[in-house]
């Protein structure tokens, strides 16, 4: 209950005056959040779209150099997953269990529901597209997690089942935070992180992820985060929708038809 107050008054805290205008959180003229701009690119309208963008985006190139650092810690930490499991596992422990309960995914989405919701209303730019790019991050981030922890396949060190690889709860809160740091800086974003570094410890203190399942969930998850704010932020160039073209294909032993859809 008390980490899920601590999440309704920060986003009520980046959504108030302060934050938005001139306050401590308002982003320095070297970097301008994605969000700065009214480009019309955050739309419910275009938010399959978006989404569909967003899952692509993970592949850019911009992405290699955090996927080489992550998968480096990651598979260097995996030769001493049994050693930290001994070390700090303690399930019975109340940190482990408070944040298991108030980081679990049921929970998290409703709260970025609400966040997502409050954003549709209140008239701060800078929040709205916060708020629209944290359930975009939150979706795409759970489909991805979901695939690898079915084609991985790896137990549990508490054997409970075969969907450890990588930790849910730590990808899901690296995303969330890496959103909120690409919108309103380091300010935010280091509280954030340290948040969702707390949630992956409570993974390993509750016995249910090894240390290299919860490394490749925050990098999984910053990975996500960080693609989201970016392709989100883009500018439409001129572009309404998604932009589909028919091309045909006449060969002398070929007849087809292209189909390519631009989003």
């Amino acid at each position: 209950m008390r980490f899920r107050l601590v999440l309704a008054l920060s986003c009520l805290l980046l959504a108030s005056p302060a934050v938005r205008g001139e306050g401590w959180l308002a982003p320095g003229p070297a970097r301008e959040a994605p969000a700065a701009r009214e480009d019309g690119r955050r739309t419910l309208r275009r938010f399959p779209a978006n989404l569909l963008r967003s899952t692509v985006g993970v592949f850019k190139g911009d992405n290699l150099a955090p996927l080489l650092v992550g998968g480096t810690v990651t598979a260097g930490a995996s030769f001493f997953d049994d050693d930290v499991a001994d070390y700090i596992a303690d399930p019975e422990h109340g940190f482990g269990k408070s944040l298991e309960d108030g980081a679990a995914p049921e929970v998290l989405g409703l709260v970025v529901a609400g966040v997502f919701a409050t954003g549709r209303f209140v008239e701060a730019p800078r929040f709205r597209a916060m708020s629209y790019d944290l359930l975009d991050a939150f979706l795409v981030n759970g489909a991805y997690t979901s695939v690898l922890k079915v084609a991985v396949g790896r137990e549990r060190p508490n054997g409970q089942d075969e969907k450890s690889f990588p930790s849910g709860h730590t990808s899901n809160a690296f995303a969330l935070a890496a959103v909120v740091e690409r919108h309103y800086g380091w300010k935010a974003g280091l509280p954030a992180y340290a948040v969702a570094s707390a949630v992956g410890v409570s993974r390993l203190q509750r016995n249910k992820h090894y240390l290299s399942d919860v490394l490749a969930g925050a990098t999984l998850g910053y990975i996500v985060g960080r693609t989201v704010a970016r392709v989100n932020g883009q500018p439409l160039e001129g572009r309404e929708g998604p932009q589909v073209s028919l091309t045909p294909v006449v060969g002398r032993r070929t007849r087809a038809l292209v189909v390519a859809v631009t989003f």
